[in-house]
């Protein structure tokens, strides 16, 4: 692995880690009544357009599949627990 695979590496997976504090602190508390909706329902055309992007490199580029696939998952889990806290 190159430093700049390393680096991209690290910083994937601190990226990844992004929305982790707020989705344990949504789902401990069962509130989602200060989180927005729509910045998450961004986020999450945001990461579907990156992993496109690094599906489409030549070459495929895992880092930034990877990383934007757990941030994907966390922002459809954000939304998921906005709509079902929010009743």
């Amino acid at each position: 692995m190159s430093n700049v695979e390393l680096l991209g590496t690290v910083a994937g997976a601190l990226t990844s880690l992004t929305f982790l504090p707020q989705v344990v602190k949504t789902w401990k508390e069962r509130s989602a009544r200060d989180i927005s909706l729509l910045m998450f329902v961004i986020a999450a055309v945001n990461e579907t357009l990156w992993i496109a992007y690094g599906a489409l490199l030549v070459p495929f580029n895992w880092i930034i599949v990877i990383t934007n696939s757990v941030i994907l998952a966390m922002s459809i889990t954000m939304i998921f627990l906005k709509l079902r806290y929010n009743k």
